[in-house]
């Protein structure tokens, strides 16, 4: 399960004699509910009670207390405003959620409304969750982070989850049967998932935390007007046709969304609508044991991802870790993908240039994001003026280019315009503009003339303030005096407390202002004059430049969705031409896709293996592998530490990389297109579900046996390893059967159960295969081939004194092994009197039909959001008399 969003506040009761600010406090907590809540005091944000704790034991910073609440000591912390974001990513990683309560009025605004003592006001104005996140500070440039929501409808028996990456505005829906759920998630990985707190216990591992909201939040008809008001559209159906489960979950998602900012809601695409079926199903067992984008430590370095990201964009990153994380299952779009792969592998010149074209363009989708939300700045149009402009260039450039591939050609259109908002943008803003737009200054010079007056009387002003400083030292003889100025006095004369009894003369024309320990300080009648010359004009500068930041955001807002386009097609030729760079550099090759389900492999090797061993100065040993319909089962023995798992695994990767469009790790490759990918190599315990290494072991093979189709693909490792020798191998015996007979899709199964060689004589479509090993000298010598036939021993003791087992152990070991040898000759070892079992399919005959459950059948049918008050009576009283049948 994920880890459910923290409830660290439950202290927040208001006293009955409570101060107006913690009134203030009790207020605000109770909007906040189970968040932090950070509230504004001054340069700090405090939280108190539980909050206090909370934070404290994750960002270690010192807990304090302040006064008494109920008799006890109110428990606090604080972190400084300039510092938040630093403070938040932790927390956020650490699973919680935040609501940040800001001073919406300034103390003098307060006086004025209340008198001398009123508080100033406070009001949430944001709240943090991990999948609503657009800071860049907060985000990971090249990972996705995506809010899901998943919502069930009874009568259509599937159960929808939608997913939209909030800082970039991808927004999509699936719709999946129920065992499919956790692959899907898997999928998606989002950060937050919503669920309805109606919704049972739920089995789902692939959600870093998981939210539950109200019901009424996934009812499919509020859903659907909401989706309406967001997009302003009086129908969904120019989107798609999309089922009540998939209207329920996206407005469940959408209603977060408007639960969680309180500023502009942030940018969302249309959502696009995908079937399960488009896309291989890997579910999340299979995706850790194969290391597609994370490691089993949930490192990128180490993983599929990490080894052949060669991507120049974060844009392009993000999306090639979508492409490995789900796989195409549709024939056109995989040879689109290849061949775009293809054109920039065999030109490494037009390659190189489309790279570093790409490598100089900054992250604009994310940019976009931020501007929708309300929380950009000019370095965002400044990200945005770049990127179109460099894509406009792209696209001048293709555009002269012969020969282009089918994708790219259809792509580039996406690519035009932008021109008029790019030199918008460029007569606008100065080169780098900064994040901040309070201070202004990031205006160019001769884009408003008005503007540029304003600056000029600032300049003249702080010039007329350097002439009265020199003047001031001429005058008073004080040749440290020096004007400055901070927020509290603005411009102010300062000087060295020896000299302060000069000004502070009558006749001197000075006032006054502030005694420090070394310095004191003073104001004059002509310098407040040329000062508030320059005050005025920065204050009616800054206002000028803050009105053209949002009439130029808003400018580029109303083209989010093409500026969205354009981004989706630099991030796809990013990510080709990275595949291609990769490919070419270590000799891949480009995948043949065949009408049957076949796997045929000349020279594959596991990529990510072969890069650490690269680096070790070492070579990876590749190996073949041919797959079809009259040889589709492949037994493979031999000695541990041979290469058997690390053949399994290279050629599951082929797969994906295959069917995600891009080339692989061998000479040759040729498939049939899989639907669904299994992998079972390596358990662990899983202890928080209550699960042993050997209950993970048969979890995960029943999946398989109870999903695989003959497109599927499958790899198993040492089934029944778990448990003892007999009931280990009888498994084992039976799952290779199962796949075999029943299953029928292309498998490769490991083990060290040399008893499983002879089910080759009973079944025709598996073949015997093993790695070779010899001893020579009394040591292991692992060839990490592949070859034909059974291995003619298990190697274990000289595996064991490779690993440094001491040597009287393996002596005692050789002993015993020679005593178990010699009664298998006599006895016929562990799989005496198998050559008399029944076949596989006469024992599935025999096994008696599963028992339906009449009442249980009629309930699953029912779905209570679709029946009417008589209905439901109707349906009640059905269930009554299907109880009274069964007694």
């Amino acid at each position: 399960m994920p880890a459910a969003a923290p409830k660290p506040a439950h202290s927040n009761s208001a006293a009955p004699a409570a101060t107006p600010m913690m009134a203030q406090y009790w207020a605000l907590k109770a909007q906040a509910g189970d968040c932090l809540l950070f509230y504004r005091m001054g340069d700090f944000f405090e939280l108190f009670f539980d909050d206090a704790k909370a934070a404290a034991a994750t960002l270690d910073i010192a807990l304090t207390s302040r006064g008494e609440h109920e008799g006890q000591p109110v428990a606090m912390c604080g972190v400084p405003v300039h510092a938040a974001e630093s403070y938040l990513a932790r927390l956020i990683r650490a699973g919680h959620r935040v609501a940040i309560a800001e001073q919406v009025e300034t103390p003098a605004e307060a006086k004025a409304r209340g008198g001398s003592k009123a508080l100033v006001a406070r009001a949430i104005v944001r709240f943090v969750t991990a999948g609503t996140l657009t800071e860049e500070s907060l985000l990971e440039g090249r990972s996705a982070n995506r809010l899901a929501a998943m919502a069930e409808v009874g009568s259509e028996g599937e159960v929808a989850i939608a997913a939209a990456d909030i800082s970039t505005g991808r927004f999509e829906v699936v719709a999946v049967r129920p065992e499919a759920v956790d692959a899907e998630l898997a999928r998606l990985a989002p950060s937050e998932l919503l669920v309805s707190e109606s919704a049972g216990e739920l089995p789902i591992s692939s959600a870093r935390q998981l939210v539950r909201r109200p019901p009424a939040d996934f009812s499919s008809t509020a859903a659907q007007k909401r989706l309406e008001a967001f997009f302003g559209v009086k129908t969904l159906d120019g989107f798609g046709a999309f089922s009540r489960g998939e209207i329920a979950a996206m407005g469940a998602l959408v209603a977060y969304i408007d639960h969680v900012g309180t500023r502009a809601p942030p940018f969302l695409q249309p959502p696009v609508r995908h079937l399960a079926s488009g896309r291989m199903a890997i579910d999340a067992a299979t995706r850790e044991s194969l290391e597609l984008v994370r490691t089993m430590a949930g490192t990128r370095d180490g993983s599929l991802l990490g080894t052949i990201d060669r991507t120049v964009t974060a844009a392009g990153a993000r999306l090639l870790a979508d492409d490995l994380a789900s796989p195409l299952t549709d024939k056109a779009a995989i040879l689109d993908r290849l061949d775009l792969v293809d054109g920039l592998a065999r030109d490494a010149l037009w390659r190189g240039e489309l790279r570093a074209a790409l490598r100089a363009l900054p992250d604009a989708g994310r940019a976009l994001g931020r501007l929708v939300a309300g929380r950009g700045g000019p370095r965002d149009l400044a990200q945005l003026r770049d990127a179109l402009g460099g894509a406009r260039l792209l696209r001048e450039r293709l555009a002269h280019r012969p020969d282009l591939p089918p994708l790219l050609a259809r792509l580039l259109p996406a690519l035009d315009g932008h021109g008029t908002l790019v030199d918008e943008l460029t007569r606008a803003l100065i080169e780098t503009p900064p994040v901040d737009a309070a201070q202004g200054g990031y205006i160019a010079e001769g884009y408003d003339h008005a503007l540029d007056a304003l600056r000029e009387t600032a300049r003249d002003g702080r010039k007329a303030i350097a002439l009265l400083e020199a003047g001031y030292r001429d005058r008073t003889g004080i040749a440290s005096l020096k004007i400055r100025h901070n927020g509290v006095l603005g411009y102010h004369v300062e000087v060295p407390a020896k000299h302060a009894d000069t000004l502070m003369a009558p006749e001197s024309g000075f006032t006054h202002r502030q005694t420090l320990a070394g310095v004191v300080r003073f104001n004059s009648s002509d310098l407040h004059e040329a000062a508030s010359r320059v005050t005025q004009a920065g204050i009616h500068a800054v206002a000028a430049e803050a009105a053209h930041l949002e009439s130029l955001t808003e400018a580029a807002t109303a083209r989010r969705e093409a500026i969205a386009a354009s981004c989706d097609v630099l991030a796809r030729i990013d990510v080709a031409a990275a595949l291609a760079d990769h490919a070419m550099s270590h000799n891949w090759c480009r995948p043949d896709l065949a009408e049957t389900p076949c796997l045929d492999v000349v020279g594959g090797r596991h990529p990510v293996v072969e890069a650490a061993l690269a680096k070790a100065g070492e070579r990876f040993v590749p190996n073949d592998l041919s797959l079809s319909e009259a040889d589709r089962l492949w037994l493979v023995t031999g000695p541990n530490m041979g290469g058997k798992s690390t053949f399994l695994r290279q050629n599951a990767l082929i797969v994906v990389l295959a069917q995600a469009g891009g080339f692989v790790p061998a000479a040759s490759a040729k498939l049939g297109l899989v639907d669904k990918l299994f992998s079972r190599v390596g358990a662990s315990d899983n202890l928080a579900r209550g699960r042993s290494t050997f209950m993970v072991e048969m979890v995960e093979t029943a999946a398989i046996l109870a999903q695989a189709t003959p497109q599927s693909f499958v790899i198993l490792d040492e089934v029944g390893r778990g448990t003892s020798t007999y009931d280990g191998l009888a498994l084992a015996w039976s799952v290779v059967e199962a796949v075999h007979e029943v299953n029928r899709c292309r498998c490769l199964f490991a083990t060290h159960y040399h008893e499983l060689t002879r089910l080759a004589e009973t079944l025709g479509a598996l073949s015997l295969h093993h790695v070779r090993a010899r001893e020579w000298q009394g040591d292991l010598v692992l060839l990490h081939e592949l070859a034909d036939g059974p291995a003619d021993r298990s190697y274990g003791l000289a595996v064991a004194r490779l690993a440094g087992v001491p040597a009287g152990v393996v002596k005692r070991a050789e002993a015993v092994l020679a005593k178990l040898e010699a009664g298998r000759e006599k006895t016929g070892g562990l799989a005496a009197g198998l050559d008399d079992l029944p076949l596989f399919a006469a024992t599935l005959a025999a096994v008696p039909a599963e028992k339906h459950d009449a009442l249980r059948d009629a309930l699953a049918q029912i779905d209570p959001d679709a029946l009417a008050p008589r209905e439901a009576l109707d349906a009640l009283y059905a269930l009554k008399h299907l109880l009274a049948d069964e007694a």
